[in-house]
Order: structure tokens, then C-alpha cells, then sequence
């Protein structure tokens, strides 16, 4: 397994907040695995809804890998904060990284996302449009590449 490579906490541009429910415990009693994922999720919605980059309420593009590391136990039934950054922008493609806060400020999480562009009606890979492109250089001090 690869570690993680996330940039340092001032990268971080963008953070918001997230609830669990008390049922999303496990039988240990911990936030179960797959609710982190749900966390991270509801994160990007904040993200991109942000930098109104929803195409009718939907991601212009798909999870392809996410690599989540847990640092210790969450619980169910409380406030969770996010703080995500993008951290590569290809033509097709870009990276982010997660941070997940408990509500005592300590990291719980953290995680890396590989997204790909994807045109629903065409059911495939695609190019990201320049508008998303710059949108999401310019909160995160990317460079763009070339915008045709």
C-alpha cells in the first residue's frame, strides 16, 4: 500500500460539514468504513456546488480510486468537518485530498481521489470542460493548462 500524499494543512482552500447518523455505528460501536466514503462524498458536493460546477445537481465526472486512511475510531451521531483541496488538474482527470475532522478538532481521516471527466448520456470518459478547469485552478492556485 502506498502512503498518502497530502498536501500540507494551508492547502486545504476548502472545508465544510457533514453529520453521521447514531445508526452508522458498527457492531464495535465505530463509525462503520463505508460512511467515511459518504463523508467524502458530501464533501465534494459542498466542493463543486461551491463553484456552481453541478451539472443539474450532478458530478460532471466519476470516482475512478480513492485511498482512505483511518486514524482512529469516529462515532455515529455527530458533526464531522471536511477540509478537501485539489491537488492535480489534468485534462480529463484531477486529484483531491481529505481531511476529516471530529468534532474535538482531532483528524479521524484522511483520503486521496482520483476523479475522471464522464459524459452521462454517452455513458463514457471525457474531457473537463475549461470552465471547470479554471473554475477549480483558481480557488486552488493551479495552473489551468491550456483552455481552448
Amino acid at each position: 500500500m502506498q502512503p498518502l500524499r497530502l498536501p500540507p494543512p494551508e492547502r486545504f482552500r476548502f472545508e465544510t460539514e457533514a453529520s453521521t447518523r447514531w445508526s452508522d455505528e458498527d457492531n464495535q460501536g465505530v463509525l462503520n468504513n463505508a460512511v467515511y466514503l459518504t463523508l467524502l462524498e458530501e464533501a465534494r458536493l459542498a466542493y463543486f456546488g461551491s463553484l456552481d460546477l453541478l451539472d443539474g445537481g450532478r458530478f460532471p465526472f466519476v470516482l475512478a480510486q480513492c485511498n482512505l486512511r483511518f486514524l482512529r475510531p469516529g462515532r455515529g451521531g455527530e458533526r464531522w468537518r471536511v477540509a478537501v483541496a485539489t491537488t492535480h488538474l489534468g485534462s480529463s482527470s484531477f486529484e483531491q485530498a481529505y481531511r476529516v475532522f471530529a468534532a474535538d478538532g482531532q483528524p479521524v481521516a484522511e483520503a486521496e481521489a482520483w476523479l475522471v471527466g464522464w459524459d452521462n448520456r454517452a455513458r463514457q470518459k471525457c474531457a473537463l470542460s475549461a470552465d471547470f478547469r479554471l473554475r477549480v485552478a483558481s480557488r486552488e492556485g493551479l495552473d489551468a493548462g491550456p483552455v481552448r
